[in-house]
């Protein structure tokens, strides 16, 4: 049985900005999806203790005063979303994450920010299994015209999004894209799941190796896309 008739775990976070070393996590959503089981959601929203941005806000909805009212401390939040998703590596189970090094590394940051063990000393020798619809829809439909988010994948491939940048919705729309990927392309993703993440790191070097240029051709001449997947690159690493 393929990888995408099972069970999965979907992740998703919404944070206080765009860059995953320094984002803070505001809500996270792991979501247990597939196997014609009842899907099983789980969502945190968290005080970042930092100032959430206005543009931050205008993407997710959450204020300052929702999180400071509300949101649970961090490091609690960064702890128990960690354990979800290694217990879910443990059992042999696919983590979904669009754009999943985002995500990943704004937890990793999180997580080492309070104190606590990072995503691999905790998985210890469990495989990081994920399934990034992102990284496979730009290897194996490279040439479609239009924008890659995820609701722009959502439309492609049939999915119904709702109440998107939420992280509970986008996760779930995230693993049902995955779902319709495995379908769509059956000789390249159902496979081995380890096998599967040399596979997407290697799309995902292959892509950063054409679009680099590009963006420092046409935006930004100093740009820099980080060739490692599904953790980036520490930046003392670099």
């Amino acid at each position: 049985m393929s990888w995408h008739q099972g069970p999965m775990v979907a992740f998703d976070t919404e944070t206080t900005g765009t860059d995953p070393t320094q984002a803070r996590l505001v809500t996270a959503c792991v979501a247990h999806v597939g196997a014609g089981r009842d899907t099983v959601v789980r969502t945190w929203l968290a005080n970042p203790g930092v100032p959430i941005p206005p543009e931050a806000t205008a993407v997710h909805g959450i204020t300052d005063e929702q999180a400071r009212a509300d949101g649970a401390d961090p490091a609690e939040v960064a702890a128990e979303v960690a354990a979800e998703l290694v217990a879910a590596w443990r059992a042999g189970l696919p983590v979904v994450a669009m754009n999943a090094s985002y995500d990943l590394t704004v937890l990793e940051h999180e997580l080492h920010r309070h104190g606590q063990d990072g995503l691999e000393q905790q998985r210890g020798d469990a495989p990081m299994l994920i399934i990034d619809p992102l990284v496979i829809d730009r290897a194996l439909d490279r040439y479609r015209p239009g924008k890659k988010r995820l609701s722009d994948l959502c439309e492609v491939y049939a999915v119904h999004l709702t109440d998107a940048h939420t992280a509970d919705a986008d996760a779930i729309a995230a693993a049902r894209v995955a779902w319709r990927l495995a379908r769509c392309y059956p000789d390249e993703l159902q496979r081995d799941l380890v096998e599967l993440q040399d596979l997407q790191a290697a799309w995902h070097v292959e892509w950063a190796e054409h679009f680099e240029p590009w963006l420092r051709e046409n935006a930004d001449p100093d740009a820099r896309i980080d060739r490692a997947w599904p953790l980036r690159t520490p930046v003392e690493a670099r």
